[in-house]
C-alpha cells in the first residue's frame, strides 16, 4: 500500500515540478529581464513562494523514508524528457503546452518548462531524484513496523488470561 501512495506522491511531485516549476521559472525570468522588485510585484512573490514550495515538495521524498516510487516517477519523467530533448529538440519541445488554444498561464508554464529543459535543470533534478531508487533500504519495509506488531501481540497476550494457559478462551480481560 505504501508503494501505491508513493506512486501517487510521485505523480504530484512530477506535476508540481513541470507545471509549477515552469511557471515560476518563466515569471522570475520576466522579473529579472524587467528589473522588477520582488516586494513590489505580487507575481514575483508568488513565483518565489512556488519555488520554495517545490523545494519542500522535492526535498521531503528525498529525505524521508518513503516509497522509492515517490522519487522514481518524477525522475523517470524528467530524465526521459531530457533524453528526448538531446535526441530530437523539436519532438521534446512539441510536447510542451504552448499555443493560442492553451490558457495563458499554462502557456507561460510551458515556456518555462522549455527553459528548464534546455538549460539542463530537469536532467539535474531527474538524476538527483533517481539516486534514492538505488538504495535497497528504501524498498524494504521499515523494521520499526515489525517491532510494533510484535509489541501489540505481546500486549494482547498480557491482557488475556486463559484457561490452562490457552489465550483463545479468556476468563477475564483488562478493564477499559
Amino acid at each position: 500500500m505504501r508503494h501505491f501512495f508513493g506512486f501517487l506522491a510521485g505523480v504530484v511531485v512530477a506535476a508540481g515540478l513541470l507545471a509549477g516549476g515552469g511557471w515560476a521559472a518563466q515569471e522570475m525570468g520576466r522579473g529579472v529581464s524587467e528589473n522588477l522588485d520582488p516586494v513590489s510585484d505580487p507575481r514575483m512573490l508568488i513565483a518565489l513562494g512556488v519555488t520554495v514550495l517545490l523545494g519542500v515538495l522535492v526535498g521531503l521524498p528525498l529525505a524521508m523514508r518513503t516509497s522509492p516510487l515517490a522519487t522514481f516517477v518524477p525522475a523517470v519523467a524528467l530524465l526521459a524528457w531530457t533524453v528526448v530533448y538531446v535526441l530530437d529538440v523539436s519532438t521534446a519541445t512539441g510536447i510542451v503546452p504552448t499555443g493560442a488554444a492553451v490558457h495563458p498561464e499554462l502557456a507561460l508554464a510551458g515556456k518555462g518548462m522549455i527553459t528548464l529543459l534546455s538549460t539542463g535543470v530537469y536532467g539535474l533534478l531527474g538524476t538527483a531524484m533517481f539516486i534514492p531508487v538505488l538504495m535497497p533500504s528504501r524498498w524494504a519495509a521499515s523494521p520499526r513496523d515489525e517491532e510494533d506488531e510484535q509489541e501489540e501481540e505481546n500486549k494482547k497476550e498480557e491482557e488475556t488470561f486463559g484457561f490452562w494457559d490457552k489465550p483463545e478462551t479468556p476468563l477475564a480481560t483488562a478493564r477499559k
